[in-house]
């Protein structure tokens, strides 16, 4: 078996996605302190890969950018050679906060045959956005679509933010809202991959926002979204339910999952990190239903930019870690830019972004989200099976997958101030490593 090649990012010494060469053997007995195991043989679950979200906010901040800097933007992110090579990504139907303000695509009231229907605000920045991305990806991207809120007239209280619910008389319109927006966004060069039926569905928020319970959602499902999709020859767009955290996520998949005709038309479960971490409550979600996916779609570090912090790094690589090791199949971050405000967002609602742009000066600050990203997203490409890793030491986190070119990727974190001795054995075989203090690990095993 060749050595594998380690790639480390660390906090102090300023390595980032850093090649350190190839991994010594050493005998079994070494490294009493623990062990990392990987069997390729033992697999799991295929990755449909990783990727951020298309806001508005992210594409007016880009669009201001030089073009260079717009440029390495584009080769960071999705070029499949020089950068992370991402390949599934996320779009609002509507505003969200991160818009600049609220808007919908069918404004005019009571339009029930949807004839105001228009995405003429998205062709203003979004979708040249999205369009850049595709052309330096070289391929395709997985785009998941979610609604934060319907239009105001749609909806029980009037407006877009603070909640409200859905119109019963209107279920039927919204449906095919998603339908037109689908087929409008096909016709500008971006195939919509999925959609998920509402953003954070339990959140009655001061920004757009709307509130279903389980059984309106699973409604909406059976008797509308899914019907309506299939109706236009859309079967092939996956719909995912939840899309919000994993504390409840357990319940509400349950409440649409126990409902046959609601379930077949459900791909599988969206779920955020806010609050409690509940990575036990993605794997009751696999184990009761094994036959449907789970799938991150959004996340990132509240309360500002947090400009410089490893920790916000830290908190990625833990959830992706975790989320991997119980049958996560893909795992979408929230803003691919924002500006060093952490914004634009039109509530104030401000957040970080792994990479954020110093407006004054035009130019990028990676910050260590972005890196960590790449621990994962540069070596584990979609198609990878998640492999059976096991770390003996419950502080030190790791995960493992085989490539279709047959190469194994795996990840670990050492959240530890100091470095800890962690051999990694794997095919008869024992290899020495040193995982730096604060650090993110990725090391290639070459495909036989």
């Amino acid at each position: 078996m060749q050595a594998p090649r380690a790639v480390v990012s660390a906090r102090d010494s300023g390595a980032r996605l850093a090649e350190q060469g190839t991994l010594a053997p050493v005998g079994d007995g070494h490294g009493h302190g623990g062990r990392l195991f990987v069997d390729p043989s033992s697999r799991f679950q295929s990755l449909e890969g990783f990727g951020g979200a298309f806001t508005e906010a992210a594409a007016v901040t880009w669009l201001a950018l030089p073009q260079a800097a717009r440029q390495q933007l584009l080769v960071d992110y999705f070029d499949p050679a020089r950068g992370h090579g991402y390949t599934l990504c996320r779009v609002h139907m509507n505003s969200c906060d991160f818009a600049l303000g609220n808007y919908a695509h069918v404004e005019r009231p009571d339009d029930f045959a949807l004839e105001s229907f228009s995405i003429e605000r998205d062709r203003q920045a979004l979708l040249p956005f999205i369009r850049a991305a595709i052309a330096t990806a070289g391929r395709p991207l997985k785009i998941l679509a979610s609604p934060w809120s319907p239009p105001p007239w749609m909806k029980t209280n009037g407006e877009m933010n603070h909640g409200g619910q859905l119109r019963p008389e209107c279920r039927a319109a919204w449906a095919q809202c998603f339908v037109r927006f689908i087929r409008a966004y096909e016709a500008e060069g971006v195939p919509i991959w999925g959609v998920t039926v509402q953003n954070e569905p339990m959140a009655r928020q001061r920004w757009d926002s709307c509130v279903y319970s389980a059984e309106e959602e699973r409604d909406f499902v059976r008797d509308h979204l899914g019907p309506a999709l299939h109706a236009a020859g859309l079967a092939h767009v996956r719909i995912v339910i939840w899309d919000h955290n994993r504390d409840a996520m357990v319940e509400r998949a349950g409440v649409v999952y126990r409902d046959a005709e609601a379930a077949r038309y459900v791909w599988g479960t969206g779920f955020h990190w806010y609050g409690s971490d509940h990575f036990d409550h993605v794997q009751l979600v696999h184990d009761a239903w094994p036959d449907k996916a789970l799938l991150f779609t959004e996340g990132c570090q509240e309360g500002g930019p947090h400009i410089g912090s490893w920790e916000v790094g830290e908190r990625y690589a833990r959830s992706i870690i975790n989320d991997l090791n119980r049958w996560t199949v893909g795992w979408i971050d929230w803003n691919l830019l924002l500006d060093e405000h952490g914004g634009p967002n039109h509530v104030g609602n401000f957040c970080s972004a792994p990479i954020l742009a110093d407006t004054a000066q035009g130019s990028l600050m990676h910050q260590s989200a972005y890196w960590v990203l790449g621990h994962f997203s540069r070596f584990m490409r979609p198609g990878a099976r998640r492999v059976l890793c096991a770390s003996s030491r419950a502080d030190i986190e790791a995960t493992a997958c085989v490539n279709p070119e047959g190469d194994v990727a795996v990840v670990a974190s050492n959240r530890h101030a100091h470095p800890v001795a962690m051999p990694l054995s794997m095919g008869g075989a024992t290899w020495a490593v040193d995982l730096a203090p604060r650090s993110l690990s990725t090391f290639v095993f070459p495909a036989a």
